[in-house]
Formats: C-alpha cells, sequence, structure tokens
C-alpha cells in the first residue's frame, strides 16, 4: 500500500489517511450539526414567525417554529397549500394583507402592516408584520419576500383600553366632553364641506341637586347613568353622545333634517320620562330641558350652532322645564 507524508514528515499510508479524513469529516459534521442545533433552538425560542414567501410560484418555502404558537395551525400544512395563509387571515383583514404584501414589490420593503387572524382554536389576535424582498434567496432575484410577524394582541388591547380612557366618560360610559366636540367639529366641517344637514342637541337634567340633596349622590350617580344610557338608546345609529358638564348632556345628529331631529328628541323626552327610581320605599321620576338647533348658512363653526342650543336650553328651564326649544 503506497505512503504518504504527515503534517511532520512521517509516513501515513492510504488507509490512516483515509480514517484521518474521515475523521476530520464527522468532526466537520458533528461541528455543522451543533451549529444547525444550536440555530434550530435559537429560532425556536424566538417569539415571532419568520417566513420566506416565493412570489413567482405563490408558495411559502419557510416558516419559523413559532408559527404553530402564534398562529395554531400546522406549519406543514402551509408549506403545502399557501391556501392556509388566507384561510387563517380575518375575513375583513384579507384584502389589505394581500395588497400589502404585493406592495412589498414594488417598495422593496413595508415596514409595519397590520392585521388580525384566527387561530384554529377561534381565538382573534392581532399580528405586526415586517418583510422585505431578498436579494439572494429563490431562483429569480427579488422573486422571495422575507418578513417576521409578531402577535401584538396585549399590545392592541392596552391601546384599545387607554382609547377608551381618553374618550370615555368614566361615570356614564358615555362619550366625554373633550371626545365629543372632537368628533363633532369633524361632523360639523363635513357638513360645512358639503352642505349636509346637521343638528345640534343640548339637554340638562332638571332638579339634579334636590335629587342629590334628597337621595344622596349615589342615587345621583345611579340617575345620570340611566339617563345617558336612556340618551344612547333613543339616537339613531352615526348620532353622538355625551356626558359635557355635570348633569348636561348633548347630542349630534348628522346628516339630518330638523323635522326629524326634532322627532328623535321628542323620542328621548318620551324615553326619560318613563325611568323611574327608588330609595327607601319613595319612588321618583326625572325630567330634561333641551335646546335644539340646525345648522344655518351663514355658521361659521360649531360654536355657533352650540350658542344657540345653550341659549335655547335655558330658555326652556326658564319657561317650566321638562319640554324642548327651539333655538
Amino acid at each position: 500500500m503506497a505512503a504518504v507524508m504527515d503534517d511532520q514528515g512521517n509516513a501515513v499510508s492510504e488507509l490512516e489517511e483515509l480514517t484521518l479524513a474521515l475523521l476530520h469529516s464527522r468532526a466537520e459534521v458533528e461541528r455543522l450539526g451543533a451549529r444547525e442545533q444550536l440555530f434550530s433552538s435559537l429560532l425556536g425560542s424566538v417569539n415571532a414567525v419568520l417566513w420566506a414567501f416565493d412570489w413567482n410560484e405563490q408558495r411559502m418555502i419557510y416558516v419559523s417554529p413559532a408559527y404553530e404558537r402564534i398562529f395554531g395551525r400546522s406549519a406543514a400544512l402551509l408549506l403545502a397549500d399557501y391556501g392556509e395563509w388566507r384561510n387563517s387571515i380575518y375575513p375583513d383583514d384579507i384584502d389589505y394583507a394581500a395588497e400589502s404584501l404585493a406592495k412589498v414589490l414594488e417598495t422593496g420593503a413595508v415596514e409595519s402592516r397590520e392585521y388580525r387572524i384566527i387561530r384554529a382554536d377561534g381565538q382573534l389576535r392581532w399580528l405586526s408584520d415586517k418583510c422585505f424582498v431578498s436579494p439572494r434567496l429563490g431562483a429569480e432575484p427579488g422573486s422571495v419576500i422575507v418578513g417576521i410577524a409578531e402577535d401584538i394582541t396585549e399590545k392592541k388591547r392596552l391601546e384599545g383600553e387607554l382609547h377608551r380612557l381618553a374618550t370615555t366618560d368614566v361615570l356614564t360610559q358615555s362619550s366625554n366632553r373633550r371626545h365629543f366636540f372632537e368628533c363633532a367639529r369633524r361632523e360639523f366641517e363635513h357638513a360645512h364641506k358639503f352642505g349636509s344637514p346637521l343638528a345640534f342637541l343640548l339637554l340638562d337634567l332638571d332638579d339634579f341637586k334636590k335629587i342629590n340633596d334628597q337621595y344622596g349622590h349615589q342615587i345621583g350617580d345611579q340617575v345620570l347613568q340611566r339617563l345617558a344610557h336612556c340618551g344612547s338608546n333613543a339616537l339613531r345609529r352615526g348620532d353622538l353622545f355625551g356626558r359635557i358638564g355635570g348633569e348636561e348632556f348633548a347630542a349630534l345628529f348628522p346628516g339630518c333634517e330638523p323635522d326629524v331631529a326634532l322627532q328623535v328628541a321628542e323620542r328621548l323626552q318620551r324615553e326619560v320620562q318613563r325611568l323611574s327610581f327608588r330609595h327607601e320605599g319613595t319612588s321618583f321620576g326625572i325630567t330634561v330641558s333641551q335646546g335644539l338647533t340646525s345648522l344655518l348658512a351663514t355658521d361659521v363653526s360649531l360654536d355657533a350652532l352650540y350658542a344657540r342650543a345653550d341659549a335655547a336650553m335655558y330658555m326652556a328651564k326658564r319657561q317650566g322645564k321638562n319640554q324642548i326649544v327651539l333655538g
């Protein structure tokens, strides 16, 4: 058997050389295997879905282990059929998710796109997805989109709660003053621009101080809560309603002609009169005084409607309460 020289100049047989080569190869395989195992372990610990999608072939070519945790669906099914991705998207968000993915081919990257998914167990989750075109993956340059999708459901829940706290009156759960007037001003600008009708209503609970003095503030709070609920129920879909003061509420009726707005105010007046309260064996009811006005061609701001409705409401107070006065 022929011999060769090793690194120290010693003779090494071909068999020994082959054995050494196999040992080196095994060591390299083990080293690569350890790296692969480390890489897989790292991917498995990332709480986000890493994915790669071949646009030309319309198929998912890679998805990380987090897919099954977050989507609650089989990764094997997704890799076999891209239709599984569409099946997981919340129906109202499918068009946006598809269009934003296609946009990546035009822009090269999309920093953030948010959409909802439905897990296999029926849970609704929010995702934030960042994706870009890979210049290296795929048979054709630019044909593969890669991305990372994170579950932001808890973030969305907190954002929603913060928004609710910032826009809602804590006691009555109706819009607070700031939020009501923000929305009302937007509706005014729209009505002023397009010449559409708009009505504004102010209502004040009659003799609220007497209720608090006679029955206590806890009963007074209950009265305000039920009045707010009654007001919301009496209005049309799309109308605005909010508490803008202690016992003062306001409503805005977009696209509402004056005669229709008066009908809504009258319905609200009747519903309030039907309310009944009890305290220590005593029953009592409540009434409201309302001021109603509609948009005029000369109105240049919401303040004009508010001023007329406010004057009309106080006129209702002076005229005996429990009535609607037009301003």
